[in-house]
């Protein structure tokens, strides 16, 4: 976060997966708070996380590739290349519209509230 985000601004954003909310994790997040903000999400709210929507298009996209990549190496290739080519609009359409999907999830509202 230090090298992106130099002044200490940077929000980190996270799923709630179990992994993330590990002692461990919660404790090093304690630990560095100072260094950047963690935004505070629901748990299970995959629609509201937009890099979910991203996933399902790079999925989309390397499942109509043809030939189909064969192996790891053709597949890392083939997902580089469709991320540095996905459309501007589609970066733009995912953060324009999340405060619309935010003030729709009571539960973030809530949550968020809680800060």
């Amino acid at each position: 976060m230090r090298i992106i985000f130099p002044q200490n601004d940077g929000i980190y954003q996270q799923d709630n997966e179990r992994c993330h909310t590990a002692r461990s994790v919660c404790a090093w997040l304690e630990e560095h708070q100072e260094k950047f903000t963690v935004l505070p999400w629901p748990a299970n709210s995959p629609d509201l996380n937009p890099i979910e929507n991203l996933w399902d298009h790079l999925d989309r996209v390397v499942r109509a590739m043809d030939p189909q990549p064969r192996n790891l190496a053709q597949l890392a290739t083939a997902l580089e290349s469709a991320w540095l080519n996905i459309p501007v609009n589609i970066f733009r359409n995912l953060i324009v519209s999340l405060p619309v999907r935010l003030v729709d999830n009571e539960e973030c509202i809530i949550c968020c509230e809680r800060k």
